[in-house]
């Protein structure tokens, strides 16, 4: 069974990355704003932190629960020439201000395109599909199932692969995921720890787990154990290290661009 490790196919474009940014007459600023210290957040925001230092990015952390100030903090940054990249660190305290914060991003510096006139693609997406090409995963000729439907990559990559004419269904955490087992490749980001279970997957199946969540402090993906274990799969991505430093990567693409 073929591991899909996302972190080697980073530390390659890492090293591009931060060759570019060498030559820069400037190095570029990413701003992150956050609402909390949900300690899966404070994970990829160290994570985010560390790449930047690593490539000659400068990262600013901002965080508050006051989406006055947020909004206020937004539309300086927006103004900022220093600031290349603005995004918002999900999931929000309140979720219902996701849109609204994100669409106040100016499209330019929207480097997680998550607002409704961005100029890039999610790069939770971008990042699924550069591990897929990556480890030779054709896409042709394949039956796709997406699991989620969130705003950072079910969404997003459901409309990429449809504008890209592949055969892909979205499901979402109530449908009937036994239906999955008729598929060839089963892309997983609801952030419910173990829900694709061992029954719902056929032999010989691509599975990227992109979902996220803390259960007990330990970091947990959408797919169980029992399937984890099983050796009759096609490719799997590991429980850490498989689309996230790619995400990572294709963040600070979307910045230094």
């Amino acid at each position: 069974m073929k591991i899909l490790n996302g972190r080697e196919l980073a530390g390659f474009i890492k090293e591009r990355q931060a060759h570019v940014v060498r030559g820069l007459k400037q190095s570029p600023k990413l701003l992150i704003i956050r609402d909390s210290d949900n300690p899966v957040i404070m994970k990829y925001v160290g994570l985010k932190k560390r790449y930047g230092e690593d490539i000659g990015v400068e990262v600013e952390d901002f965080c508050s629960s006051d989406y006055e100030k947020i909004a206020e903090k937004i539309a300086s940054a927006n103004k900022d020439d220093n600031v290349k990249g603005i995004i918002i660190q999900l999931p929000l305290s309140d979720k219902e201000k996701t849109d609204e914060l994100c669409n106040m991003i100016a499209p330019e510096k929207d480097v997680d395109g998550l607002g409704a006139s961005g100029k890039y693609d999610s790069a939770t997406a971008t990042a699924i599909n550069w591990l897929l090409a990556g480890y030779d995963i054709k896409l042709d000729g394949q039956k796709i199932a997406i699991v989620g439907r969130g705003k950072l990559v079910g969404a997003p990559l459901y409309k990429m692969f449809v504008n890209s004419g592949y055969d892909v269904s979205l499901f979402h955490r109530g449908s009937d995921l036994t239906k999955l087992k008729q598929y060839d490749i089963i892309i997983t980001a609801t952030g419910v720890p173990g829900l694709i279970l061992d029954d719902m997957v056929g032999g010989g199946t691509v599975i990227v787990d992109a979902g996220t969540a803390s259960e007990g402090g330990v970091l947990k993906g959408d797919v169980s154990d029992a399937v984890r274990e099983r050796s009759d799969l096609g490719a799997i991505t590991p429980v850490t290290g498989g689309v996230g430093p790619l995400t990572i990567a294709a963040l600070f693409e979307h910045v230094i661009k």
